[in-house]
């Protein structure tokens, strides 16, 4: 944000399309993706706490995520730029689509179903494999719908006057480095949460199944 000058709201539009990046994903990586993780970071708590935890990161994610889209929508507005016509917004909006699905899911699911839990056992263990690998699968598309922004950004600020060729060419590189840094935190966040470093014979949570 030093190359263009900081956070605004309303009073100035490109300013406020600043909120955007930083707030998409503090709510979309890192928050989802130490959800993600909690399940292999907190084995040794009981399950339920670990539920709570994992639902607690989603639901603090939903707010940036939320003030982050009317952040970009209202600078768009404002700088009477189009909106949703390019690739990075058709996939956030999938993204955030899929995102409130699964949290909704998942709460009534695995959190309100629990007030019948053995009824419901069977109707929750098929739920699981089918949650987590959507909720793997959203985790990727937000990693692609960042990265995607990146490179929008990035043909943007190379028609950007205001800015000097030497800042141009310092933020192109920060650029990379940061989608290079998405991917990376995506491929291990996945291997992290595919691999089971449990015995064969060890308990393993049905959550845990993906």
């Amino acid at each position: 944000m030093f190359y263009r000058g900081g956070f605004a709201w309303s009073e100035s539009p490109a300013h406020q399309f600043n909120l955007h990046p930083i707030l998409m994903v503090a709510g979309f990586i890192t928050l989802s993706g130490f959800s993600i993780l909690i399940y292999r970071l907190c084995r040794c708590m009981k399950h339920i706490y670990v539920k709570l935890i994992h639902m607690f990161f989603h639901a603090v994610a939903i707010p940036c995520v939320a003030l982050g889209f009317l952040s970009v929508f209202d600078s768009h507005n404002a700088l009477q730029k189009p909106s949703f016509y390019s690739l990075h917004s058709w996939l956030g909006f999938v993204t955030m689509g899929m995102f409130v699905l699964q949290f909704v899911i998942g709460f009534f699911s695995f959190l309100v179903m629990l007030c019948c839990e053995n009824k419901t056992y069977s109707c929750r263990a098929a739920m699981v494999p089918v949650h987590a690998s959507l909720g793997l699968a959203n985790f990727w598309l937000a990693v692609a719908t960042a990265v995607t922004g990146l490179i929008e950004k990035e043909r943007e600020t190379a028609k950007d006057e205001t800015l000097s060729s030497e800042n141009r060419l310092i933020e192109h590189y920060i650029t990379s480095a940061i989608g290079i840094t998405l991917v990376l935190i995506g491929i291990i966040v996945t291997f992290a949460v595919r691999r089971s470093n449990a015995p064969a014979s060890a308990k393993v949570y049905v959550t845990e199944r993906i």
